[in-house]
C-alpha cells in the first residue's frame, strides 16, 4: 500500500501536488501557530504527543475524536458540516482527474445554506471546520473527513436520506435490473443508456436540474407530490405496500422518484435505524437529490446563521444587585459552618456503596432548617471544596478535613472564594440527587418525544439512577456530569456579557446556549443511560437534538443559575460585580487547564475574587442585643468566637438578615456542662451585649447554675447521687421515672439499670439539671468531640477529555511534532535488508550488520536512521547521529528529540544510512 493511501505522504523528492491529496498532506503545509491552534481546539490529539503529522491526521480522523470536536461547534459551523457532508461534489468523481473538474463545492454549499447572513459567516464557518481538522484541501473544494461524514450522514440531521445512486446500491432484493434503469429513464423521456451507471447518471443530473424537474413534477398525478411532501423534511423513509401500490405511489416508484429500499415495512417515518447497520424502517426512501429540489435547494429547515439575543427581563441597579448577592455570599459560608459544625459532633456514616443515606440527609436538612435538595447542595459544594470526606475508620462516616479548620481561619470573603471556585470547576452535580425526580421549571420539552413518553421522562429517567434504578445518593458515586463546569461557565459569561445590573430571561439563556453548543451533553446522557456504545456515541453526535443532550443541558443550565443565585455568585438573576474575576480566570485557561502553574494561578484567582468581594462584606459584630423576652438579637454576622459560643448558650430560633438566639434552662445547662460558671456567663454576656443584661436572663443564668451539679449520675450501669435526700425522694417518686427503674441504695444514692446517657436525657426531660461525673467522682465537661478524618484532597473534576495544554506543553508538543515528521519523511539510502520490512514500517536489519553501521557512522561522524521500540513496546524511528558505542549501548544526538540519548542495541530494530541531500 502507498503512503498517499495510508493516510502518509510521497517523499520529498517527489513534485509537490498542486493541492493536498491527504488531511496528513494539508496539516504539513500548516505553520506551527495553526498546528497549535489545532492542538488547543482537541486537547485529546495530545495524548500522548503524536509522533509526525501522518500520525497526527490519523488520530485526528478517529472516530472518538471526531465526535468530540464536533460537539464544541456552534449551531451554524455545524450545519456547514452537515450541509458539506450532503453537498454534491463533496468527493471527486470517479477517474476525476484535473481540479477543474470536480464540481464547486463552496458554490453548492452556497445554495444549501441560502441567505445573505448565512453567505456572511460561512467564511468563518468553514475556517472553524478547518482549524479543528475537520474540513481540509483547497479554499474552493472543502473536503469533510471521511469519519464526519459517516457520523453526519447516518442517518444525516438534515433529514435528507442517500443520494440515488447510494439508495439503489444498498436497495438489496429491491435493486433495479438494467433493464428496468432503461424502462425509468424512457418514463422521464431520456435516452437508453449502454450501462446501469450511466443511467444512474443521467437520472440524477435530471434530478439536479431544477426546471427538467420541475415540469416531471408538473405530470404526475394527484397525490404524487403530497406523497412526496411527506418525506419532504425527514425521515427519508416511508412504509407502502409495493406489491399493489396506490396510483401516485406506482407513479413515483416508476421514476425512481421513490427508491425501494428491500426492507420490510415497520410503519412509516422514523429514520433512525438508517446507517446503523439494520435495515432503514421503511420500504421507500425519498433519493437526496429530489428531496433537495422539494426543499428549493435548502439543507435545513431552519437555518440559524447567527446566536438568538438575550432577552433582559429587569434591570437593576448594580449596587442592588451587589448587595443582594454578598448577602447570599454571608449566608453561604454561615451555611457551610453549620454544616459542618453538626457533622464533627454527630458524623453520618457512609453507605456499603458509598454516599450519604436518605435518613442522614433528612436529619442534616432538618438540622440546617433546609428542605433536602438544599442541604444535598451544600453537602456537595463542601466536598468538592475538600472540607468533607470520609474518615476511612472500620465504622465510616463522614467528618470535617483538616482543611476545614484552615478554611475556618480565614477571612469570610476568602472563604467564599474558596466555595465559589470549587463549585465553578466541579464536575459532580447536586440536582441529581434523588433521581431528578423534581422536574425543573421551564425546560423545554424534548423534541421527538410524545407527550405520553414526556411526562414519564421528566418524573425519573435512567439518567437519573444507579444501575439498580434507586436514587442517586450525596457524596455517592454517579453524580458527575463532564458537561456541568461548560455549562456553568457559559451561563455566567453570558450574564457577564449584558449590561451590569441586568437580568436576562432565562429561556433566552437556553436558547443561546443550545445555539452555541447543539451537540454539548450528548455523549454524557448515553454513557449516564447506559448506551455508551461505539454506535451510540456515533448517533449522539449526529441526531443532536434529537435525543437525552437537550434535556441533561437545560437541567445542568437551571441547575446552574438557581446554584449561582443560591450562591451568591448573581444577586436577583444578575451577575454580581465580584465574581468576574473568577470567570476572567476560566476564560483565559478553561476550567481544566494542563500546566505547571494551576496552583499559583487558583491562588491568584482566589485572592482576586477575595479582594473584590470583601467591601461588599459588613465588619464582623461584636456585641449582640439582649432583650427582656430571653432572647438576643444578632444585627449582622458576629465574630466566630462569639458566634460559636453564642451558639453553645442560646438555641438559634431564626435566621435572615438578623439571626435572633433564645435563652432556655437547656441551652444554659449546655453551656455550664463545657466547664463554664455562672460567673463566667455573667461576665461574657456583660462583654458582648450592646445594652444592660435583662435582670430575667440573670436570673434565669443563676437558677440553672444554682441546680446545675446538684444530681451526679455516674456508671453502676448507672448512679444518681445527690446530697440532698429531698430531691433524691421527689425524683424516685416522679412517675416519669418508672422506665428507669430506680432503687434507693442509701439516703443520697439511686441506682438505675438504664445507661449513664439515657440517664441523663431522662433526668434532663423531666427538668433536672443532672452533671455527669466520673468514678473518682470528679465533675465530666461535655464539650463535643470534633470529629476529623486524615488529611484528604478535594475530588478532583471529571472532564470529557484531556485538559486544556498550557502554551508550554503547545510549543513542545509542535516542535516533537514536525521533528517526527522530518525523521519521518528524511531520504535514506535504499539498503536491503535481511527480512524486507512493509511498506512504511521500521527499518529492519540483523543485529552484527546494526553494530557495524552505528560504527562506521561514530567514525564518519554521519546520521543514520533507526527503528527503535520503547521498554513499552511502542515502535518509532529516529534520527540520530551516534557518537559512542559501547557495551550494548549506542550514544547519539537525538534529531527527533534535539537531546542526547542512550539507547540499548538490542531495542533497535533496523539501521539505514541517511541520503545525502
Amino acid at each position: 500500500m502507498s503512503s498517499e493511501q495510508n493516510g502518509g505522504s510521497p517523499s520529498r523528492s517527489a513534485a509537490p501536488p498542486e493541492a493536498p491529496r491527504t488531511l496528513a498532506e494539508d496539516l504539513r503545509a500548516r505553520d506551527d501557530s495553526a498546528l497549535a491552534a489545532l492542538l488547543r481546539a482537541r486537547p485529546d490529539l495530545l495524548s500522548p504527543v503524536p509522533g509526525d503529522l501522518t500520525q497526527l491526521a490519523t488520530r485526528a480522523g478517529t472516530r472518538s475524536s471526531v465526535v468530540r470536536a464536533l460537539e464544541h461547534l456552534d449551531q451554524f459551523t455545524l450545519q456547514t458540516a452537515e450541509a458539506l457532508a450532503v453537498a454534491p461534489g463533496a468527493l471527486p468523481p470517479s477517474g476525476a482527474g484535473p481540479q477543474e473538474s470536480r464540481p464547486a463545492v463552496k458554490e453548492a454549499l452556497a445554495r444549501l445554506l441560502p441567505g445573505e447572513e448565512a453567505a456572511e459567516r460561512l467564511p468563518h464557518a468553514l475556517a472553524e471546520l478547518r482549524a479543528r481538522a475537520l474540513v481540509w484541501g483547497p479554499e474552493e473544494q472543502p473536503r469533510l473527513v471521511r469519519t464526519a461524514k459517516e457520523l453526519l450522514t447516518s442517518p444525516s440531521p438534515t433529514g435528507l436520506g442517500p443520494t440515488l445512486v447510494e439508495a439503489v446500491a444498498a436497495a438489496g432484493s429491491a435493486k433495479p435490473s438494467p433493464s428496468r434503469l432503461q424502462e425509468t429513464l424512457a418514463r422521464v423521456g431520456l435516452p437508453g443508456t449502454h450501462d446501469p451507471v450511466s443511467a444512474l447518471s443521467a437520472l440524477t443530473a435530471l434530478f439536479s436540474d431544477p426546471e427538467r424537474m420541475a415540469a416531471l413534477l408538473a405530470e404526475a398525478p394527484e397525490g404524487a407530490e403530497a406523497v412526496l411532501r411527506k418525506l419532504e423534511w425527514g425521515p427519508p423513509y416511508g412504509a407502502v405496500d409495493l406489491e399493489a401500490p396506490s396510483p401516485p405511489v406506482g407513479w413515483l416508484l416508476d421514476r425512481a422518484l421513490l427508491v425501494p429500499t428491500g426492507a420490510e415495512p415497520t410503519g412509516s417515518g422514523g429514520g433512525a435505524g438508517a446507517g446503523t447497520g439494520q435495515s432503514p424502517p421503511g420500504s421507500v426512501v425519498l433519493p437526496r437529490e429530489v428531496a433537495l429540489h422539494l426543499r428549493g435547494g435548502r439543507a435545513h429547515r431552519v437555518l440559524e446563521p447567527t446566536a438568538p439575543p438575550l432577552a433582559v427581563t429587569r434591570m437593576y441597579d448594580p449596587a442592588t444587585v451587589d448587595a443582594t448577592a454578598a448577602g447570599q455570599a454571608l449566608t453561604a459560608v454561615a451555611t457551610v459552618e453549620e454544616l459542618l459544625g453538626y457533622w464533627e459532633s454527630e458524623p453520618p456514616s457512609v453507605l456499603r456503596a458509598g454516599g450519604l443515606g436518605v435518613r442522614d440527609l433528612k436529619r442534616t436538612a432538618v438540622a440546617l432548617d433546609l428542605p433536602e435538595p438544599a442541604a444535598a447542595f451544600w453537602i456537595e459544594l463542601a466536598y468538592v471544596a475538600g472540607l468533607v470526606a470520609s474518615d476511612g475508620e472500620v465504622d465510616e462516616a463522614y467528618a470535617p478535613t483538616p482543611a476545614y479548620d484552615e478554611w475556618l481561619r480565614a477571612a469570610p470573603a476568602e472563604r467564599w472564594a474558596t466555595l465559589a471556585m470549587a463549585w465553578y470547576a466541579a464536575t459532580r452535580t447536586a440536582g441529581l440527587v434523588g433521581g431528578g425526580s423534581l422536574p425543573v421549571t421551564g425546560v423545554p420539552p424534548l423534541v421527538g418525544v410524545p407527550t405520553s413518553e414526556r411526562s414519564r421522562e421528566w418524573g425519573r429517567s435512567r439518567e437519573w439512577t444507579d444501575a439498580r434504578g434507586r436514587g442517586l445518593a450525596p457524596l455517592g458515586p454517579g453524580l458527575d456530569r463532564s458537561p456541568a463546569p461548560e455549562v456553568r461557565q457559559r451561563a455566567l459569561v453570558l450574564l457577564a456579557e449584558s449590561a451590569p445590573g441586568s437580568a436576562p430571561e432565562r429561556g433566552t439563556v437556553r436558547e443561546r446556549l443550545r445555539w452555541e453548543r447543539p451537540l454539548l451533553g450528548n455523549r454524557a446522557a448515553a454513557r449516564a443511560a447506559g448506551q455508551a456504545t461505539g454506535q451510540a456515541m456515533g448517533q449522539a453526535a449526529g441526531q443532536g437534538e434529537a435525543d437525552g443532550g437537550q434535556g441533561l443541558r437545560a437541567r445542568l443550565l437551571d441547575w446552574a443559575l438557581d446554584e449561582a443565585e443560591t450562591l451568591g455568585v448573581t444577586g436577583r438573576g444578575a451577575l454580581a460585580s465580584y465574581a468576574r474575576p473568577l470567570l476572567a480566570a476560566g476564560r483565559a485557561d478553561g476550567p481544566h487547564t494542563r500546566g505547571p502553574h494551576d496552583a499559583d494561578a487558583a491562588d491568584a484567582t482566589r485572592a482576586a475574587v477575595a479582594k473584590a468581594l470583601a467591601p461588599h462584606l459588613p465588619e464582623p459584630l461584636s456585641e449582640v442585643l439582649l432583650q427582656a423576652d430571653l432572647t438576643a438579637v444578632a444585627p449582622g454576622p458576629l465574630e466566630r468566637d462569639l458566634s460559636a459560643f453564642l451558639s453553645v448558650l442560646a438555641d438559634v430560633e431564626s435566621k435572615g438578615g438578623a439571626t435572633v438566639y433564645r435563652f432556655t434552662p437547656g441551652s444554659v445547662r449546655r453551656a455550664l456542662d463545657t466547664g463554664c460558671t455562672a460567673a463566667d456567663l455573667h461576665a461574657f454576656l456583660a462583654e458582648h451585649s450592646g445594652t444592660p443584661v435583662p435582670q430575667p436572663l440573670t436570673y434565669l443564668i443563676d437558677d440553672v447554675a444554682r441546680k446545675h451539679g446538684q444530681v451526679r449520675v455516674g456508671a453502676a450501669s448507672s448512679y444518681v447521687r445527690c446530697d440532698d435526700d429531698a430531691l433524691l425522694a421527689e425524683i424516685l417518686a416522679d412517675r416519669r421515672s418508672a422506665p428507669l427503674r430506680l432503687r434507693k441504695l442509701a439516703p443520697t444514692v439511686l441506682a438505675s439499670a438504664a445507661p449513664p446517657d439515657q440517664l441523663l436525657g431522662r433526668l434532663r426531660e423531666m427538668g433536672y439539671a443532672p452533671a455527669a461525673e466520673s468514678a473518682e467522682g470528679d465533675v465530666l465537661l461535655a464539650r463535643p468531640d470534633a470529629h476529623r478524618t486524615p488529611p484528604r484532597t478535594a475530588p478532583e473534576p471529571v472532564p470529557e477529555g484531556p485538559p486544556a495544554p498550557d502554551a508550554a506543553l503547545l510549543t513542545a508538543a509542535v516542535r516533537a511534532i514536525r521533528a517526527g515528521d522530518h525523521a519521518a519523511l528524511l531520504p535514506h539510502k535504499p539498503k536491503p535488508p535481511a527480512a524486507p520490512p512493509p511498506a512504511g514500517g521500521l527499518p529492519r536489519t540483523v543485529m552484527a550488520e546494526t553494530l557495524a553501521t552505528m560504527q562506521s557512522a561514530t567514525l564518519s561522524g554521519t546520521p543514520v536512521w533507526i527503528g527503535y521500540v520503547n521498554a513499552d513496546g511502542a515502535a518509532s524511528q529516529r534520527v540520530i547521529a551516534p557518537v559512542k558505542v559501547e557495551g550494548g549501548f549506542v550514544t547519539a544526538y537525538d534529531h527527533t528529540a534535539d537531546e542526547v540519548r542512550t539507547y540499548p542495541l538490542h531495542r533497535i530494530t533496523g539501521v539505514a544510512e541517511v541520503a545525502e541531500g
